[in-house]
């Protein structure tokens, strides 16, 4: 018996772009404290490596699906990474941000 085959013959495969929005999600934008946020969603299997959630400052280890989100006029170095019920919440409550020297102040 030949094997199932998922697709019709002759379709065209998925680009490489497409395999990389299916692995780290699709972004949208959201609005939060008067600003545009580029959100985007990430499986577990993609979450490679720890990570702090500015939401309740605790790690996000590898393995663990979360959010990322960052300001759309911001810089790619300004993306945080947050616990999915953090970022729900964040209306609830305000963002933890390190300063350097290991100084945290309230957003």
């Amino acid at each position: 018996m030949s094997p199932r085959r998922n697709r019709p013959r002759g379709a065209p495969k998925a680009s490489s772009a497409r395999e990389g929005q299916d692995r780290y999600g699709l972004e949208h934008t959201e609005e939060w404290r008067g600003e545009e946020w580029v959100v985007r969603r990430i499986s577990g299997g993609a979450a490679a490596k720890h990570y702090r959630c500015p939401g309740c400052d605790q790690e996000i280890p590898p393995g663990v699906p979360h959010v990322v989100a960052w300001q759309r006029e911001g810089s790619v170095d300004d993306r945080r990474h947050w616990h999915g019920a953090c970022w729900g919440a964040r209306e609830r409550r305000s963002a933890r941000m390190r300063r350097p020297g290991g100084a945290q102040r309230w957003m």
